[in-house]
């Protein structure tokens, strides 16, 4: 057989970690100690020279997480070996933590790849490669993540299975560059388990992305079969015009996820070379020595710099309690690190379960590898309860973190008789003018005075304690048998403030009035004709406040979203559907549910997906005070037995909060829920995204061929006009989707696509499209919140950007303690 050329394949022996995909996640962790130990007793068996025919092995961890819990677990004997093993070269460590999503935020991912550079320094050996496995792509940040720890290579394993490899090209170099300007060395390789498919490991070969002829004789004539496929996959890249001589291949101990180490590759290695190393050789390396070989023979590598969207981002949309329930963590997090930048309340402990337990949230590995075609099975629920009490054990903990930083700046717990005063906090590095709010008990008296709930807003008010001005404020009843006092301020960057509430000296009491306003019924439906009532007004009809004019119509909802600011329309003149309506699908299965969701590809439905839009049903005012008004539409959506849309409209901030509140129905068949985001400025705009440690506009600000269908975002979008800017925070529900929501032909990014840039968005709240580890039971009760806010200071991106992250976050109002009612100085008086 000849070859026009000489080629060298380099074997990076690894195992792919996926935490939770083939056996319970502490198993999982448990297998991965036990593989370093086996790659270490190989090594040891070959330099007895009891394994001779092994000579040349070599072993990548692929991520420090393997290591951390390897140097938490073994002996002092393991980890002499393996120090001295990696310092020889034989055991390679990625600079990679683990496989994740998108979910996580920089600081975090950050903190933790520093930590792991770090326990590898400390075992003589500094990483300056990375290496994924599976996942689909990175958030533009990543690159510099990489930079800013030392990392200078990553190799990308991508697993084309709904999703696919950017540039167009797999086996290529580039140099990524980041958003700061930096750039990192990467190698986009072919899939994790190529190297057993053309059938470099004995007893571990498969057929996936190779489909040929030779898949049945794969255990028969392994050699055999491997000598077609290698020829066949060389000669391939050759006709590609494929310009290295040397071809990186990553191969698996057995055909599996969290696969253990395997000597006999060598085996194979040997017989291979003896026969056809004149033409082909192959070598097993660690990635480090793959990428000095790389480096020392790069010529005119290209640079590109842009978003590597993921096409696997799309999992989280399957656990959407769990979702909310980190994001509420992630928000806590930043807050400790606002209210405690140098930790000097924080426990360390806390912040640590923390970080933790949020990364094996977002790491990539969305449930059990059967969770759809055997969905009550044991161990599916088991692992999915577990993936979900990652998320419960960082809210937990940083939670209790919180409460101590809270409890220094003098939050105290429940005190009999308390007067009502309490601290509000700016935890932001920027004036915030606001809501916040506080719970009243039921049991709470005001000068013994018990009172109704009609009466509250009537005879009491809140008051700067220092100043004692009054703030405009809105007690409403609430579900936990109590009442919600939320009231608007103004604080400067960290800046604190006591406020209190007490009852009105001169309470203002109805009297009957001489002109149109109001039914003895109490019902008020007469257009007001003042321009005072038209300021703030709220009914079925329209809502207007100090900035807003939002109609209301009976057949789509929300109609019209007026800015005062500039009477400019807040609604896309071509949206296909009206603000936060709910759009349902649902795909019927003819085969099985695996199979069904196996054919859908990127489009994440097929073209017989049925497809269903929310109808109106009611309107209905609930509160009307002097801070908002609450308004709650009512819809009837298939797949849902409740579907509302709750605006809150401040009367004097230009802000609207939304809570969508959804009973979703339980179907095996797949089903995606989104909700419409038709907004604009009304001027020439952009649209921005924040993703992991990176500003991305959507079809421009990506690497070509990526994903431009849906994106996973951090804290929201914005729209960026030249005079003004919408700002829209995505609280509980990260993904949104982009463009047409029809089956249709994929169109991967391309630089500067401003066209994609200005399609429709949608808040894309739950899926169960995986044919495999997704969580396939959408049932539930949710509540999830969104802000929407303008201001001509959100003309730059940045500004927008960090609004989405204080509207989420906001200002924090705590209890305080009143000398008066301390109980050790009451126990004083008394004696």
């Amino acid at each position: 057989m000849f070859m026009k050329k000489k080629m060298k394949i380099f074997v990076v022996h690894h195992s792919h970690t996926d935490i939770g995909y083939t056996e319970r996640q502490e198993k999982i962790e448990r297998y991965h100690v036990d593989f370093i130990k086996q790659a270490i007793d190989i090594l040891n068996l070959i330099h007895q020279g009891d394994a001779a025919e092994w000579k040349g092995f070599r072993w990548t961890c692929e991520n420090t997480w393997q290591v951390e819990n390897f140097m938490k677990s073994v002996s002092d004997e393991y980890i002499n070996d393996f120090k001295k093993y990696i310092q020889s070269g034989e055991i390679d460590i990625s600079g990679n933590y683990l496989n994740m999503t998108e979910l996580v935020d920089q600081e975090v991912l950050n903190r933790k790849l520093k930590a792991g550079v770090q326990l590898s320094e400390s075992l003589g050996y500094k990483p300056s490669s990375a290496m994924t496995a599976d996942i689909n792509g990175y958030a533009w940040g990543y690159a510099e993540s990489l930079y800013q720890n030392g990392v200078e290579n990553l190799f990308s394993c991508i697993h084309p299975h709904h999703g696919l490899f950017p540039l167009n090209q797999k086996q290529t170099p580039f140099y990524w560059e980041s958003p700061e300007g930096n750039k990192v060395l990467v190698w986009v390789g072919d899939h994790y388990h190529v190297g057993n498919e053309l059938g470099l490991v004995p007893n571990g070969g498969t057929s996936y992305t190779i489909r040929d002829e030779l898949s049945l004789k794969m255990h028969a004539e392994p050699f055999q079969v491997a000598e077609k496929r290698i020829y066949r996959y060389i000669e391939s890249l050759i006709e590609e015009n494929y310009t290295f001589n040397f071809v990186p291949i990553m191969a698996s101990g057995v055909i599996s996820d969290n696969a253990p180490p395997n000597g006999r590759i060598i085996e194979f290695i040997n017989e291979w070379n003896e026969k056809h190393q004149e033409n082909i050789e192959i070598e097993m390396v660690t990635l480090k020595e793959f990428f000095d070989v790389l480096r020392e023979n790069i010529k005119d590598i290209p640079t590109y710099k842009g978003d590597w969207n993921d096409w696997w981002a799309d999992g989280v949309g399957s656990t959407p309690l769990g979702v909310k329930q980190f994001r509420e963590a992630q928000r806590k997090y930043r807050l400790s690190n606002k209210l405690d930048p140098h930790q000097k309340i924080s426990d360390g402990k806390k912040i640590e379960a923390y970080v933790d337990n949020s990364m094996r949230y977002a790491e990539h590995t969305w449930g059990y590898s059967t969770s759809v075609s055997e969905p009550w099975a044991g161990l599916v629920n088991s692992l999915q309860q577990r993936k979900a009490g990652y998320a419960t054990k960082a809210d937990e903990s940083i939670s209790e973190n919180l409460d101590l930083i809270l409890a220094e700046k003098g939050e105290v717990s429940l005190i009999p008789d308390r007067k009502r005063k309490y601290k509000v906090i700016n935890p932001h590095s920027e004036k915030v003018t606001d809501t916040a709010s506080f719970f009243i008990g039921h049991w709470e008296k005001f000068d013994d005075m018990q009172l109704k709930d009609e009466e509250l807003n009537k005879f009491l008010e809140v008051i700067d304690s220092d100043t004692k001005e009054v703030l405009p404020h809105q007690i409403v009843p609430t579900a936990s048998n109590g009442y919600n006092c939320e009231f608007l301020i103004t604080l400067e960057s960290k800046e604190e403030k006591n406020v209190e509430i007490r009852q009105k000296e001169n309470p203002n009491y109805y009297t009957i009035k001489n002109h149109a306003h109001i039914g003895a019924e109490g019902i008020q439906d007469i257009q007001p004709v003042d321009l005072e009532s038209r300021k703030h007004h709220v009914s079925p009809h329209y809502v207007e406040t100090s900035y807003y004019k939002i109609t209301l119509d009976e057949t789509v909802g929300i109609k019209s979203i007026i800015d005062k600011s500039d009477n400019t329309e807040l609604i896309r003149k071509d949206l296909k559907y009206a603000p936060f309506i709910g759009i349902y699908e649902q795909t019927e299965i003819k085969t099985t549910p695996i199979e069904e969701r196996r054919n859908m590809g990127r489009n994440r439905k097929n073209v017989s997906t049925k497809r269903y839009s929310a109808k109106i049903i009611d309107i209905q005012v609930h509160e009307k005070g002097d801070v908002y008004s609450l308004i709650e539409l009512y819809y009837a959506l298939e797949g849902t037995k409740h579907y509302s849309v709750q605006l809150k409209v401040y009367n004097d901030l230009p802000k609207i909060s939304v809570k969508l509140k959804i009973h979703k129905e339980s179907y095996w068949e797949p089903e995606n829920l989104y909700a419409s985001l038709p907004f604009t400025t009304g001027q020439d705009e952009q649209l921005y995204v924040e993703k992991t440690g990176s500003l991305v506009r959507p079809g421009i600000d990506q690497l070509s061929y990526t994903n431009q269908e849906f994106y996973l975002l951090q804290d929201g979008l914005a729209y960026v006009g030249k005079q003004k800017g919408v700002a829209i925070a995505l609280k509980d529900v990260p993904l949104i989707s982009m463009g047409n929501l029809e089956h249709h032909l994929i169109e991967l990014s391309e630089s500067g696509n401003e066209e994609k840039n200005q399609e429709p968005v949608y808040t894309w709240i739950m899926n169960n499209f995986w044919e495999t580890n997704f969580n396939v039971d959408l049932a539930g009760f949710y509540e999830f919140s969104y802000h929407i806010a303008t201001s001509a200071h959100y003309n730059n991106a940045a500004d927008a950007i960090n609004a989405c992250r204080i509207l989420n976050e906001g200002l924090i109002a705590i209890n305080i303690s009143d000398d008066s009612t301390n109980i050790q100085q009451k126990g004083k008086s008394l004696q």
